[in-house]
């Protein structure tokens, strides 16, 4: 759609890529008209922003990790400084739904976590994007999968973010942008080959293999269309969140 390799309808974009947080505090001020953010974030901004049906990362297998060089039991991260992507992240919502009890927490970009642990800047991290193909090779264990203690909680698939639109574009312009976003996913999975310069380009890790896994990981069905199955997981993660969402 940025490219213009399908039917826009009409429609320009300009694109601005950033750290997932960065997006989500962007949304919260109320500026792209378009955005992608974490499924967390959404539940806050409801009022202002519409999800549409695709472009999200939904899916199976593909959650937030727990990571640290010491195989830490769970309780013992109760007295542990913990790196997480962001406040308004779905890892961080998961992380507390997991381990209330963890206090000390400390907000880095994503691709930071890692080296801060190895540092010991913080004990443990929750990683999330391209880091769960990267960090075993850095030495790091796991301690424990999100998104796994999410299904195992819920049986659905579990919500990470999605693509929104702002409110006060009207539901004519609205319906545009999620047409031409389903299209440019369809032609995306369609065409991989096509997509992969832009996706160098942007790519904070540069493996050619490291980026295949990532997106054959988090672009799936759900990506082309949330269905009953996907806006079921969303409510989902409403529902559990309440009493988790005010706190820190």
């Amino acid at each position: 759609m940025i490219h213009q390799k399908i039917d826009t309808e009409g429609i320009t974009f300009e694109y601005r890529m950033a750290d997932v947080e960065q997006l989500n505090r962007l949304a919260f001020l109320k500026q792209p008209e378009m955005t992608k953010v974490s499924y967390h974030a959404w539940l806050y901004l409801r009022s202002q922003y519409h999800l549409i049906n695709s472009g999200s990362a939904l899916g199976y297998g593909n959650g937030p990790l727990i990571i640290s060089k010491s195989p830490f039991l769970m309780d013992e991260l109760e007295s542990r400084t913990i790196g997480i992507p962001g406040k308004f992240t779905t890892a961080h919502l998961l992380l507390k739904m997991a381990a209330p009890k963890v206090i000390n927490k400390k907000i880095l970009i994503f691709n930071e976590i890692e080296d801060a642990i190895l540092r010991g800047n913080i004990d443990a991290g929750v990683i999330i994007h391209e880091n769960r193909f990267t960090y075993e090779k850095k030495g790091l264990i796991k301690i424990l999968d999100l998104g796994e203690y999410w299904e195992n909680l819920t049986h659905a698939p579990i919500p990470l973010g999605g693509i929104v639109v702002r409110k006060d574009l009207g539901p004519v312009l609205t319906g545009k942008l999620e047409r031409v976003m389903q299209r440019s996913v369809l032609f995306a999975m369609k065409y991989p080959d096509s997509s992969m310069d832009f996706v160098r380009k942007n790519a904070q890790e540069m493996e050619d293999e490291v980026l295949k896994k990532h997106i054959e990981l988090y672009v799936n069905d759900f990506t082309v269309d949330l269905g009953m199955t996907g806006r079921i997981a969303i409510q989902k993660l409403e529902e559990y969140s309440i009493g988790f969402m005010a706190n820190g």
